[in-house]
């Protein structure tokens, strides 16, 4: 049944449930009546990057080059096959936009790494956290998916990524994310209640970019390098340590994503 929703998000009850007027292939359309090559179909895969340095730090140090300006963001192809997508805004609205545009443009796996706050005093800076499931605290992911609590990143895309971190000579954790479009209302009461329910960082991303990827059928994971604290209230810090977990997470995601088989 749909209709209007007094309360919540979305404002319009069983918005899932129907087709939306307007869809992500008029993107791809449009780009490729100007750059017929725009298309993502034989990559293996795309990982988002939000971390600017990072993404200028591997444009340079690796054998990557430039995609056409095909979404609204800097695409840049590595020798694995994998598609690097950066330069793009901060949220789940913004992350949700490209991953729209590159499924439509037939990208066939997503991986988001970035950093995160940790809600626990038992992870310090740099470290590695793999998203288990992720709080469905943002807005956007109840526009996609009927109403829930948590979603699931892909499993078998995540076994993967975990296992490139290992063998890349990390020890992960591996737990829940809160994603939340609030960075500056993020509360006490919350914190304690999501630790109860086993999450362990905040991010603004993850809830988002799951829900489009679930909505589309594509596999999608999500990872994240500690770099601030809840749970002992600490302003981020450029530590060499943060910096570090989001290379690894690259490499890790990478590797994980030129695995996949070809199409």
């Amino acid at each position: 049944m749909t209709g209007p929703a007094p309360h919540g998000v979305p404002r319009f009850s069983g918005k899932h449930t129907v087709a939306s007027l307007t869809d992500p292939a008029e993107h791809a359309a449009h780009i490729r009546r100007r750059h017929p090559d725009a298309d993502l179909t034989h990559t293996a895969g795309a990982v988002l990057v939000f971390q600017s340095s990072l993404a200028r730090e591997t444009v340079r140090r690796d054998g990557v080059w430039p995609l056409g300006p095909w979404v609204a963001a800097d695409l840049h192809r590595t020798t694995d096959g994998a598609v690097i997508c950066s330069g793009f805004g901060r949220g789940a609205p913004a992350a949700a936009l490209i991953v729209e545009q590159l499924i439509a443009l037939g990208a066939r796996a997503i991986i988001t790494i970035g950093t995160a706050a940790t809600l626990t005093d038992t992870l310090a800076a740099g470290d590695l956290v793999v998203c288990r499931e992720a709080l469905r605290g943002e807005g956007l992911s109840h526009h996609y998916l009927r109403p829930g609590r948590y979603i699931a990143p892909d499993s078998a895309l995540t076994q993967t990524l975990t296992r490139h971190l290992t063998l890349l000579g990390e020890k992960p954790h591996t737990g829940r994310a809160w994603t939340t479009d609030a960075l500056y209302r993020e509360t006490e009461a919350e914190v304690y209640q999501y630790v109860s329910e086993g999450v362990l960082t905040a991010d603004m991303e993850a809830a988002g970019v799951l829900a489009v990827a679930a909505y589309r059928g594509i596999p999608a994971a999500a990872a994240f390098t500690v770099a601030d604290s809840l749970a002992r209230r600490t302003m981020r810090t450029d530590s060499p340590r943060t910096g570090t977990g989001l290379r690894v997470l690259y490499e890790a995601a990478t590797r994980t994503l030129a695995e996949r088989p070809s199409a």
